[in-house]
């Protein structure tokens, strides 16, 4: 189910809040990339932009960020196109991930000048507001220092990763964001190493709670943390 577009009021700002449901990583990488562009002009123009926040799903797909391994993606050319999985190469840090069907993917484009955040706030914030929605699933999600994206199991030997975290951001406009594992096929993740890391496992909220969860209540939820956590009021167009 597609969620209606939304207007945000951001204290003296407004932002517009995009559900495109299940959509190609090309798409919405290019919509992203002409929101972002024309946020950076207008605050070339001395102008104040608007802010956005596109949520979706994907078609299987892996991207790798700026400082990726190559050598961490484990499939040949002919196996990605026998699999149909995409590859881009992108502009957000860190290192190759996967995105595909059942995950929760959310692209903030802020301008944090205007909410007088500088990056790693933003990022804290970020982390905050997928830690905030799973612990109304009774799942009880934490940072660990030194990795990006949440945690499950911190400080066990099963330490598993439930959501990644990868952005960018110039002249203090964000684009890029974070990807929620909540029916996600797991076995996609077997065909790389995830962010590079070799030794963790990677998780989901269904393979957490046993049953699969219903895709509009937790984007729903995730969408009231950044609500309450960037102070911002979610209105109906």
């Amino acid at each position: 189910m597609v969620l209606p577009n939304f207007e945000v009021s951001l204290e003296m700002s407004k932002a517009i809040l995009h559900d495109m449901g299940s959509i190609e990583y090309g798409s919405a990488w290019q919509m992203q990339k002409e929101l972002f562009h024309q946020s950076i002009n207008e605050k070339l123009e001395h102008r104040h932009p608007k802010h956005h926040i596109l949520v979706c799903e994907h078609p299987h797909v892996y991207t790798l960020g700026k400082s990726a391994n190559q050598s961490n993606l484990l499939l040949s050319e002919a196996e990605l196109k026998s699999k149909d999985i995409d590859v881009f190469d992108i502009e957000r840090g860190g290192d190759i991930t996967y995105h595909g069907p059942g995950q929760l993917v959310v692209y903030p484009i802020f301008d944090l000048e205007q909410l007088n955040l500088g990056v790693k706030k933003f990022v804290f914030n970020v982390e905050q507001c997928i830690i905030n929605c799973l612990d109304k699933y009774g799942i009880k999600a934490e940072r660990i220092e030194g990795r990006i994206g949440i945690w499950i199991g911190k400080g066990t030997n099963f330490e598993r990763k439930i959501a990644a975290i990868g952005i960018k951001v110039s002249r203090h406009v964000t684009m890029h964001g974070l990807a929620l594992n909540v029916n996600t096929d797991l076995s996609l993740f077997n065909n790389i190493i995830p962010c590079g890391i070799q030794d963790k496992a990677v998780c989901s909220m269904e393979s957490e709670l046993g049953r699969k969860l219903d895709m509009t209540d937790v984007k729903q939820k995730l969408l009231e943390e950044f609500s309450s956590i960037f102070e911002i009021k979610i209105n109906s167009l």
